[in-house]
């Protein structure tokens, strides 16, 4: 203050001007301007008189240092902080901000904040964020950005509004802070509390959870809940014998197999040791179980690979059914314990039900298999043949094979009295393997005597899901060269329920490059027709029997079979009906365009042994001229 004053008063400066933090009389402290200048002096020039202002600028004052504080703040925060203008474009970004995600300022003026967006959170989540600041001018929660490199990472992001005295929006100010080592840190505390450290399989701790909520599930959705307790059968002498660590990746490889069987609904937790628990929700009924558990039983059977060896283990199974086992869930699991025992008490590599009435009806399913699996063994199976002909000219385009069973008391037995209870056992695939080459050889038989017919068979979608499916159907042909592989058919029930579309259409493709053709059997009884005839690449429709059966007293069933008809048309599918069970059958599908036929009014099924003979005196009684009808469209 005395250096500018004496400055002023030499002469150095015009004015003199100085800002000072002084002390009331009230004891609080205010900035103060002092203005002046000399107003006179002496003959010699010194000063006499002095003029001036005392100004308090307080108000100023603390307004240029909250500026400059905000500044400083803004500058050196650690976390990230954006302006964004009314246009909603960035204005201003601080240095933490271009650290966090790798954004220059250059890169950020002007642009959108949608600049970071993961594409992690649906529209919703954005339209509530913006509905609460317009209501409440503030936003705090979690919010998964992109960085530059395109790093996708979670930060804890506060969004104000800033409004002028009128309450007009200014701009708005997002200030943010990296939390993804946080998150990992979460869910690895997560992880260790849930989860097996080992197999990566829930713990005991989620796995609780998750049966209460089971459950509560089936209750709701009046379903059956499988808890199924699961112990390997020899472990202990795996680890003795080749050492923990061949162990350990023994329970991995188990692990993974299994959950290759599971749908997302269900559950696999390990609780230690070579114990898991599987949780089977929303299962329609106790008899549908049987099926995933020889699934279960199948993918512990699968051999894994370790160290240049292929260990295989089995499994017992223990299992209670809820609601029928009607406890709380740490009964269940006591219960399917229990029932564990009794499985490797019966010789392991099964499981065993703990509900005593489900127990018998396993049981009795088991022994059947049993059984049937001794009928293929015995040869006890065999084919009947069904001709499909065309009823315009009466040709015979093929034949379809169709399995029976020759019981050794009970004689030749239909397959609605077996096939349902082959289907998701390990019997399906051999029993399909053993109708291909059966068929096969039928069909190279009756080339060799010049009777050139194509035959097909059925396939079950488990069995053509099987990664040898297609080894096995090349195998089969080749050691069946008498036949052309164009004169042997495939047909697919669309009311089977094939799990994995995409493979399934890459394993047809795979087998019509070997020559075969594939036809869907049933169509139209199934929920899903438009999509099999869109993706599946097969080559004819069937119309299903109970349509065609119908189709003379019933509009509708008439409606489908026209509608079938024209789908295939459309679709350039070939078109067989089968159940045509008399001549006015034949007429009337002759009149919708379907000349195609098979069916009890053409001939029953019949063993291979009769075909030959039938197949002259159908020519000879020329019973489809009767139906022929000069307005009736060429084959496709």
């Amino acid at each position: 203050v005395w250096s500018s004053l004496k400055s002023h008063m030499k002469g150095e400066s015009p004015n003199y001007v100085v800002e000072m933090r002084c002390k009331t009389k009230l004891n609080d402290w205010r900035w103060i301007q002092s203005r002046g200048r000399v107003v006179k002096r002496d003959a010699h020039g010194a000063p006499l008189v002095m003029s001036g202002t005392h100004t308090d600028i307080t108000p100023h004052k603390k307004y240029e240092l909250a500026q400059k504080d905000a500044s400083t703040v803004f500058s050196s925060s650690y976390e990230g902080i954006m302006v964004v203008d009314m246009n909603g474009l960035i204005s201003k970004v601080n240095p933490s901000f271009t650290r966090i995600t790798g954004y220059t300022e250059e890169e950020a003026l002007h642009r959108s904040p949608n600049l970071l967006s993961s594409g992690k959170h649906e529209p919703q989540f954005y339209q509530e964020l913006w509905e609460k600041l317009r209501k409440e001018d503030f936003w705090r929660g979690e919010i998964w950005n992109r960085r530059k490199n395109g790093e996708i990472f979670a930060e804890l992001l506060s969004i104000s509004v800033v409004r002028d005295e009128k309450r007009q929006i200014q701009h708005y100010i997002g200030v943010f802070s990296d939390i993804s080592q946080l998150k990992e840190h979460e869910a690895e505390l997560v992880r260790i509390a849930h989860y097996d450290p080992l197999t990566g399989a829930p713990n005991r701790r989620l796995l609780s959870d998750r049966l209460n909520q089971a459950i509560i599930r089936s209750m709701r959705n009046n379903a059956t809940l499988a808890v199924c307790f699961l112990d390997l059968d020899g472990f202990k002498t795996i680890n003795d014998q080749l050492g923990h660590t061949v162990g350990d990746k023994l329970l991995i490889g188990v692990t993974e197999n299994l959950k290759e069987v599971m749908r997302a609904e269900d559950t696999l937790a390990r609780l230690g040791g070579d114990e898991f628990v599987l949780l089977l929700s929303d299962m329609p009924s106790p008899e549908e179980c049987a099926p995933v558990l020889n699934r279960i039983l199948h993918a512990v059977g699968k051999p894994v690979s370790i160290e240049s060896q292929a260990i295989s283990v089995t499994a017992s199974i223990g299992v209670s059914l809820y609601p029928q086992d009607n406890v709380d869930a740490d009964s269940l699991l006591r219960h399917a314990d229990q029932a564990m025992y009794l499985a490797k008490e019966s010789g392991k590599n099964r499981y065993h039900l703990f509900d005593p009435e489900s127990d018998r009806k396993a049981q009795w399913h088991r022994n059947y298999l049993d059984i049937l699996r001794s009928a293929l063994n015995n040869e006890e199976f065999v084919l009947y043949y069904q001709p499909k002909v065309d009823l315009l000219n009466g040709d015979i385009v093929g034949v379809e094979a169709l399995i029976r069973w020759n019981h050794p008391e009970k004689g030749i037995l239909p397959p609605g009295e077996f096939l349902s209870h082959i289907y998701g056992s390990d019997l399906d695939r051999k029993l399909g393997l053993w109708v291909i080459n059966a068929a096969l050889a039928q069909a190279e038989y009756w080339h060799r005597l010049g009777l050139a017919v194509s035959v097909s068979a059925n396939v079950s979608a488990d069995y053509l899901l099987e990664p040898e499916f297609y080894d096995q159907l090349k195998d089969a042909l080749l050691a069946h060269p008498g036949v052309p592989a164009a004169y042997f058919e495939l047909e697919v029930l669309e009311t089977a329920a094939i799990a994995d579309m995409k493979q399934a259409i890459h394993i047809l493709q795979h087998c019509r490059e070997l020559g075969v053709h594939f036809a869907l059997d049933d169509f139209g009884t199934g929920y899903s027709s438009l999509t099999y005839l869109r993706k599946l690449p097969v080559d004819t429709l069937k119309i299903d029997q109970s349509f065609v059966r119908d189709m003379l007293n019933d509009a509708d069933d008439l409606g489908i079979v026209e509608g079938v008809i024209r789908l295939a048309s459309a679709f350039n599918r070939q078109v067989v009906a089968e159940g045509a069970e008399t001549l006015e059958h034949g007429a009337a599908l002759l009149k919708l365009a379907c000349r195609v036929v098979q069916g009890y009014g053409v001939v029953r099924p019949m063993p291979a042994e009769q075909f030959y003979g039938w197949s002259l005196l159908w020519k000879k009684e020329a019973a489809w001229e009767k139906l022929n009808d000069s307005s009736v469209p060429p084959l496709a």
